[in-house]
């Protein structure tokens, strides 16, 4: 089982699918000096979702430019087919979405094989309920807070409170160290607000860093200012 005691309290993952992809090299080096954690990559097929974004090959360029973790979000139907095209890298964090409904053992334990934390992502609709076949096999948590496939898609109405209500029900399995990470219109006030509810990772997209007519620079403090109070 990962453990998290050598780990910041609160996690930055950046969305990179938000940034201008034009100049991700330079972006990359300054979210590094600006203390992000982990850089978050959506890798979308087409079918489970319906954009189609970065693939395999994104991602080992990724692996060339940067040492930082990366934050592989998985929506695909066929994980396995996208793994057998790229290898993770020690510390890195790979998920997947529960509503594929299957077994993850087998995955879960070639991705933490390797060093890397697996997770289990969760949509609006679904029910944190359907977490429990897969129990002891994930460990993070990912709350989809809008539907998912799109950069700047609108936050669900009153998803927010699912933080709390899955940090509850997971504590009261014994799953005190899964961490939940929060994904979509993540703004630095609502960032602050589910902190407190128990969230853990905040992956950054254009409503908490990438802001429309604002710097990295100032964005990022501002962020980890918010999530620390």
């Amino acid at each position: 089982m990962i453990t998290f005691e050598d780990m910041k309290d609160k996690i930055i993952s950046v969305s990179v699918m938000c940034s201008d992809l034009m100049g991700l090299g330079a972006d990359i080096d300054l979210l590094k000096s600006l203390g992000v954690d982990w850089l978050h990559v959506d890798v979308m097929d087409a079918h489970f979702v319906p954009n189609l974004t970065f693939g395999p090959d994104f991602i080992k360029a990724m692996h060339a430019r940067t040492d930082q973790p990366l934050d592989i979000h998985l929506m695909v139907t066929d994980p396995e087919l996208v793994m057998q095209r790229f290898e993770l890298r020690q510390g890195d964090c790979l998920t997947v979405h529960v509503e594929l409904d299957r077994s993850f053992a087998e995955l879960s334990s070639e991705v933490r094989a390797k060093g890397c934390r697996f997770g289990l992502a969760v949509n609006p609709e679904t029910p944190v309920e359907a977490l429990a076949p897969h129990a002891g096999l994930f460990d993070t948590v990912t709350l989809m807070l809008v539907h998912p496939g799109y950069a700047g898609a609108k936050l669900v109405d009153g998803i927010l409170d699912k933080v709390a209500v899955l940090r509850k029900w997971l504590d009261e399995r014994g799953m005190q160290d899964v961490m939940i990470s929060v994904d979509g219109s993540v703004s630095a006030e609502r960032a602050a607000l589910m902190a407190g509810m128990g969230a853990q990772i905040f992956v950054g997209g254009t409503a908490g860093i990438y802001r429309k007519g604002m710097k990295l620079e100032d964005t990022v403090p501002a962020f980890r200012k918010a999530i620390s109070m």
